[in-house]
Order: structure tokens, then C-alpha cells, then sequence
């Protein structure tokens, strides 16, 4: 049974088209991350899976069925904007959660406090953005969900923390968690995503294997003797590329592979030349 089902997926703000014909799937296991850059519509696609907000159009199926009250107990989501009451200490969110799902796990969650360096006692509200930010993820990962869907979970984190959380989030892929994440920081999804989904202006411009994208994107550049370099991108045939520059006399002409930034600076520059 597939965790997400999208298809066609369309989403309407009055004249404004945030979600435009989407679909995509996300397999059981799967850390999968949503990329794309601020308003291209990565969160309202979040809010229309969650039902926070009416689709305009198209189908969300989760585990193999349109979103039920109790899905929610199979589910774990953090949003953007904490919204963790700080009136609360994290112990008394740790039994509120504890009470509402049937997964709970608090010994997990001592585990997680422990790695993510929090204070449980403390109120939330007296926390810096980090710790809220990290209080709230391990209030999910304890939930030991079948899903969990995370919209840019990394922020307020430091290097030491984002760090630690990516390694949560390969480690529960591997005892099956699906996991779909969002971000526009791309070397999130090059360290922990073993698939992707580009959004660009609504639409999915790219969905792939993060590894079969290293071995079919390739960056060409030739030297040639008056010192001019030129760099060419090559998708699939290599070769191809290279014949053609070598056939101009080049110094050299060396290849490297593309890494997952310059795969998504490459996508979103195709689609706006599409558009134009």
C-alpha cells in the first residue's frame, strides 16, 4: 500500500494558481524531498494532503484511502511555523501527545530529548526558535508514525542539530517510516532524500532517484587555447557533449557530475525557458 498518492493534484487562491496538476507518489520507506524555492508551492501541496486547506481539484490518497479522522493516528506532521502551545513545558506536550496517540513511544522520546539537547521542564514559550523547532520534531519521531510529513524541519536548527535531525530521518526510513520533507535548502535532500520532486511555479518540473540523477547529469568544460572556458550540461549521453566540444580543438575538456544544486539551478532555468 502506498503511504501518498497524489494525481493531478490543483490548487486555486482566487486568480492565483499555488498548485498546478501535480502528481507524484511516495512509497513506503521513502525519504522523499519536496525542493523548490519560497512560494512555489510546496507547503500549499502539504496543506491540501493534510486537508488544512480544500484542494481546488485532483486526488490525495493516503494508505489507500481519501484522508479519515483516524489516519491521523498513522500520521506525524510538522509544520513551517511552530505552533507548539509555550504555555506548556515539553513534559506536559509529552503527555498531551501521549494521550491523543496510540503509537507514543516515551522512551523514544527521552532518547530524543537527549539527542536533540532539550529541556524538557522549561516551558516551550521560553525556548529559543531552535529548541522549539527541536522539541516539536521529536514530539513527532515519538509518535512512531507510518508517515511523517515535515515542511522545512530544519529551521531555526544549527549545523550541529540539522545535522542530527537528517540522521533521525535516514534512521526511521530504514525501520520503514515513509518520510516526505520539504525544503528549499538543497543539501538537506542531497544527504538524506533517496528521491526527489522539483516544484516550480506550482508544477512538478523534475521527479527522479537522487542517485540516478548523479549518473545521468554531467557538467562538460573545455579550455580552449586563448584561455576562453566554456561549461555545457549534459542529461543522459555524455558523449555526445564532448565529441562536439573536442571537435573544436579544445586544451582539454574534462566531465564531472553534477551535484543536486546545480540539478535544481539547471531544472528551474529549463522550465523558465519552456515558459518564456
Amino acid at each position: 500500500m502506498i503511504p501518498l498518492h497524489i494525481a493531478h493534484l490543483t490548487k486555486r487562491y482566487g486568480n492565483r494558481l499555488a498548485v498546478d496538476d501535480l502528481s507524484l507518489d511516495v512509497s513506503r520507506g521513502t525519504v522523499f524531498g519536496l525542493l523548490g524555492r519560497n512560494g512555489a508551492g510546496k507547503s500549499s501541496t502539504i496543506a491540501c494532503v493534510l486537508g488544512l486547506i480544500a484542494k481546488t481539484s485532483g486526488e490525495i490518497a493516503l494508505f489507500g484511502e481519501p484522508l479519515q479522522p483516524r489516519t491521523f493516528d498513522r500520521i506525524a506532521y510538522v509544520p513551517e511555523i511552530n505552533c507548539l502551545d509555550g504555555w506548556m513545558t515539553t513534559n506536559q506536550h509529552v503527555e498531551f501527545r501521549r494521550r491523543c496517540f496510540s503509537r507514543f513511544d516515551r522512551t523514544l522520546m527521552s532518547e530524543l530529548i537527549e539527542r536533540f539537547e532539550i529541556e524538557p521542564g522549561r516551558k516551550v514559550g521560553k525556548l529559543s526558535k531552535g529548541q522549539r523547532q527541536a522539541v516539536a520534531l521529536a514530539l513527532a519521531f515519538a509518535q512512531r508514525p507510518e508517515l511523517m510529513i515535515l515542511d522545512e524541519p530544519a529551521s531555526g536548527l544549527d549545523p550541529v542539530m540539522q545535522r542530527r535531525l537528517l540522521d533521525t530521518i535516514v534512521s526511521a526510513a530504514a525501520d520503514g517510516v515513509t518520510v516526505l520533507f520539504s525544503s528549499h535548502q538543497i543539501g538537506h535532500a542531497e544527504q538524506a532524500a533517496e528521491r526527489i520532486g522539483i516544484i516550480d511555479s506550482g508544477r512538478l518540473a523534475l521527479e527522479a532517484d537522487v542517485d540516478d540523477l548523479r549518473a545521468k547529469r554531467f557538467l562538460v568544460e573545455a579550455v580552449f587555447e586563448d584561455g576562453r572556458i566554456e561549461q555545457h550540461y549534459a542529461n543522459g549521453d555524455v558523449t555526445i557533449v564532448e565529441a562536439q566540444l573536442r571537435a573544436r580543438s579544445p586544451v582539454t575538456v574534462t566531465r564531472r557530475t553534477m551535484n543536486l544544486e546545480q540539478i535544481f539551478l539547471t531544472t528551474i532555468s529549463e522550465t523558465k525557458e519552456r515558459q518564456a
